[in-house]
């Protein structure tokens, strides 16, 4: 059955002459964000006075009286799927879940079923509401298909706003851990490259001056003789394949990544060509999510060991 619009009255109060429409809004129902209020006030839900309004930046003035329609949220045009979570916290505003390597986040060519973002639509079964007015969990960043780890999924408009506006201004605190080929020297360092789409293989980033600013801290953590080592990796900017560009770019690519190899294989034991080879995944693993729960202010953290695998390439590695 269709759901009626909520429709909500205000009345312009005085300390508010003058103020943009959308950011009247926006200040006004926390739930929403101000590109939502947009997005509304374009549609032609708003009328002031009695009249349809359609520009967001129409300045409103004291006395007036303002009606908006809030459209229920349009389902997504997913088919929910029972994919099993391991959810690691939860409220009715969040959760943060561990994704497993092998799942894709978000439907795309080639997968469009199986992925995360169905498995969640069935676990949140009626648990979401409109982000961007559609029913849908709120992916405020990414980890690539054959990467695990920890990740933070908005259930409402609001959540997803404040946790976007951390992302962005780098107040998450992210650190991931891999193996990779070789020892890094020195032991730590920050690798400060900007990333960017290749100019030939569009399907891969690169190091390039075109590029976006991008910043990665890394720790040496351990060594396996001198073919691979573990290393500890922060995150200060978001850029797509940021950790494997960086790593690639200092000559120690992450062990099984097909996309970033070494130019030169180097010489590996046959038990762990073996491994490497068969293990179907890429060794780096989000370890460490920590952000401020974007509506009681709560600092959350969350620790999450990397999966076996690194430990046996390591053993393998040292013989």
């Amino acid at each position: 059955m269709n759901q009626s619009p909520a429709k909500l009255t205000f009345e312009i109060e005085p300390e508010a002459d003058g103020e943009r429409l959308d950011r009247y809004l926006a200040g006004r129902l926390s739930d929403h964000s101000r590109s939502r209020m947009q997005a509304l006030v374009r549609e032609g839900h708003a009328r002031i006075d009695g009249a349809v309004v359609t520009e967001p930046g129409r300045r409103v003035k004291h006395s007036q009286r303002l009606d908006l329609e809030l459209p229920p949220a349009k389902p997504l045009e997913l088919e929910p799927e029972e994919v099993p979570l391991d959810i690691r916290y939860e409220d009715e505003h969040l959760l943060v879940l561990r994704k497993p390597a092998g799942i894709v986040v978000h439907p795309a060519p080639g997968n469009e079923t199986g992925t995360l973002v169905h498995a969640l639509l069935a676990h949140c079964r009626g648990g979401l509401s409109g982000i961007g007015g559609v029913q849908r969990p709120g992916i405020v960043h990414r980890l690539d298909k054959d990467v695990s780890g920890l990740l933070m999924v908005a259930k409402n408009d609001r959540a997803h706003v404040g946790l976007a506006g951390q992302l962005s201004i780098h107040s998450v605190e992210r650190a991931y851990e891999a193996i990779v080929y070789g020892i890094p020297s020195p032991g730590s360092g920050r690798i400060d490259r900007p990333v960017g789409r290749h100019a030939v293989d569009r399907k891969r980033m690169t190091v390039t001056s075109r590029g976006k600013h991008a910043i990665t801290d890394y720790e040496l953590l351990e060594t396996a003789g001198s073919t691979l080592s573990r290393v500890r990796l922060v995150l200060h900017t978001g850029r797509t394949h940021q950790i494997r560009v960086h790593l690639t770019s200092i000559g120690h690519p992450i062990v099984g990544d097909p996309v970033y190899r070494p130019r030169r294989q180097p010489a590996l034991a046959p038990a762990l060509h073996e491994r490497i080879s068969t293990m179907g995944r890429v060794a780096l693993h989000a370890v460490t999510l920590g952000f401020d729960h974007p509506i009681t202010g709560e600092r959350l953290r969350f620790e999450n060991a990397p999966p076996d695998i690194f430990a046996d390439l390591l053993a393998i590695s040292r013989g």
